[in-house]
C-alpha cells in the first residue's frame, strides 16, 4: 500500500482517536519491507513534530476543513507538506505520490483537489512560513498549555531552548550489562560492526553509550544474548541512583517495561529479591521478556502501586524504586504524540496519583529505608513541587544527596531534554528515620 496512505491512516487514529502513536504504528508497518517501514516511520514521527504548523498550512490553504470520512485525507495532505518541507524527496515525487494515496484510501475523486492544494502550497510557503514563526505555538509546535506552562517554570528563552529539542530527532542509547563485559569491551565490540558510539559524559552513567546513529536491535552484537539492552541515558541513572545492595528487599513499584528493573539487577546479582509490580498487565509482560532475554528472576505482580495493600505480602522494602506516573513531557522527542494526547488538566490528576503513590508506598518502606522518586517529566508541579510536599508531609522522611557525585542540596535533579543528549527526567532520593 500507499507509504503516505498509510502513514495517514496512522495519523487519524492517534490525533483523531487518541491513540498512541506506539499502537498504532506497528499495526501498519506489519507487512511492508524495512525501507517503506522506515518512511512511514519518518513520515508520522516528523506530522506530529510539526502538526500545528502543518495544520495552519492546511487551513490558510483550504476553503473549509475535511471532516468525518474525507479526515484520512486531511492528514495524507499533512503528509505531503511535511516531505515538501523537511525531507529531501523531489517534489515532483512528493506530490506524486502523496496525490497517489487518495486512490489507496479510495478517495480517487478527491485527487485534484490534494494535487491542488499541494502545488499552492509550493508557491505561497515562503509567505505562510513567515507567518507562522510569529505564533510560538507555531513556531515550536506545542500546544499553548504547554508552551505557558514551560515560560513559567524556566523562562521564555530556556523554554524555546527545550522546544527545540523536543522537535529534534532523540539519539539511540544502550546499557552494557557488565556481567558479559565492560562498556569499553562492548564499545570494541561496536566498532567491529561499523557501529561507532559515544561514551555518556555523566561520570555516573558507567554502563552507558550512545550510538552514532540508530539501527536495528538485532544488528547489535550479542542482543539476544542479552549484553546489551537499549535505554535512554538519563533512565540508566536510576538504578544507580537506587544502589541496591546484596541482601536487599526490592521493590520497583511502576515498573514497566522493565529496564529499571533489569538494570538494577544486572549492578547488584545479590539482592534478596525484586519486586517488580504494574497495574499495566499488557506491559508487564514486556518486564517479563527482559527478564527472560537476561537469563535475570524477579517476582512479576499485576497491582496498582497506590493500593499495595492488594498485592503486599507483609515485610517491607529496603530501598523502593518509585517512577511514578507522569506526563511524560521530558520524552517527547521519542513519542512526539505525547504532546498531543496530553490536556492541561491531565497534570493536576497526575500529581495527585502521584502523591498517593509516594504517601502508600512509604508506608511499605523500612526504617532507614530509601525511596528514590522518577519521573520522566520536566514540570515542577510534578518534580520538585511534589517533593516539597511530601518532604512537608512527612516528618520521618529526608531528601538526601542522590550520590557521591551529585550531591546537590536542592529539591533532587532535574535534567532537561538534550542534557548530554538524554532525555528529561527527575530523580529526588528520600529516606525514612530509624
Amino acid at each position: 500500500m500507499n507509504t503516505r496512505a498509510l502513514a495517514a491512516k496512522v495519523l487519524n487514529q492517534v490525533v483523531e482517536q487518541g491513540q498512541s502513536l506506539s499502537q498504532a504504528l506497528p499495526t501498519v508497518q506489519q507487512d511492508l519491507n524495512p525501507k517503506d517501514k522506515a518512511l512511514v516511520q519518518v513520515f508520522c514521527y516528523g506530522v506530529l513534530r510539526t502538526l500545528p504548523r502543518l495544520d495552519f498550512f492546511c487551513r490558510s490553504l483550504m476553503q473549509k476543513p475535511l471532516k468525518g470520512k474525507q479526515r484520512e485525507l486531511h492528514f495524507l495532505i499533512l503528509v505531503g507538506f511535511y516531505q515538501l518541507l523537511y525531507t529531501r524527496i523531489p517534489s515532483h515525487a512528493a506530490v506524486g505520490e502523496t496525490v497517489n494515496g487518495a486512490k489507496a484510501l479510495k478517495k480517487q475523486a478527491l485527487k485534484g483537489m490534494i494535487n491542488g492544494v499541494l502545488r499552492n502550497f509550493l508557491r505561497e510557503k515562503d509567505a505562510l512560513i513567515e507567518k507562522a514563526d510569529q505564533q510560538d505555538t507555531l513556531k515550536y509546535c506545542h500546544p499553548g498549555w504547554l508552551v505557558k506552562r514551560l515560560q513559567a517554570a524556566y523562562g521564555e528563552e530556556q523554554a524555546a531552548a527545550i522546544m527545540t529539542e523536543n522537535n529534534q530527532q532523540a539519539p539511540m542509547w544502550l546499557r552494557v550489562n557488565n556481567i558479559h563485559h565492560t562498556r569499553t569491551q562492548y564499545q570494541a565490540l561496536l566498532e567491529q560492526v561499523e557501529l561507532p558510539s559515544f561514551i555518556a559524559a555523566d561520570a555516573e552513567n558507567n554502563n552507558a553509550l550512545r550510538l552514532e546513529k540508530a539501527t536495528d536491535v538485532y544488528k547489535l552484537p550479542g542482543f539476544t544474548e542479552g549484553w546489551v539492552s537499549v535505554q535512554d541515558g538519563a533512565a540508566q541513572l536510576a538504578a544507580h541512583y537506587l544502589g541496591a545492595q546484596a541482601d536487599e528487599l526490592i521493590l520497583d513499584a511502576c515498573s514497566a517495561p522493565g529496564g529499571k528493573t533489569v538494570h538494577t539487577l544486572e549492578l547488584q546479582p545479590n539482592i534478596k529479591q525484586m519486586v517488580a509490580v504494574d497495574a499495566d498487565a499488557k506491559r508487564l509482560v514486556r518486564v517479563q521478556e527482559n527478564l527472560d532475554r537476561l537469563n535475570l528472576k524477579a517476582t512479576v505482580i499485576h497491582g496498582d502501586a497506590s493500593k499495595p495493600n492488594d498485592w503486599w505480602n507483609g515485610e517491607q522494602f529496603d530501598r523502593i524504586l518509585c517512577d511514578a506516573p507522569c506526563s511524560a513531557t521530558g520524552v517527547i522527542r521519542r513519542h512526539p504524540d505525547i504532546r498531543w494526547l496530553r490536556r492541561d488538566s491531565d497534570i493536576a490528576e497526575l500529581v495527585t496519583l502521584q502523591k498517593s503513590i509516594l504517601n502508600a508506598l512509604w508506608e511499605k518502606l523500612k526504617p532507614g529505608g530509601i525511596l528514590l522518586y522518577a519521573t520522566c517529566s520536566i514540570l515542577p508541579d510534578e518534580n520538585e513541587l511534589q517533593v516539597k510536599s511530601f518532604l512537608e508531609s512527612k516528618s520521618d522522611a529526608t531528601l538526601i544527596p542522590l550520590s557521591e557525585q551529585y550531591n546537590s542540596d536542592t529539591q533532587g535533579r532535574q535534567l532537561l531534554p538534550n542534557e548530554d543528549a538524554m532525555d528529561g527526567f527527575y530523580y529526588a532520593k528520600l529516606q525514612k528515620a530509624l
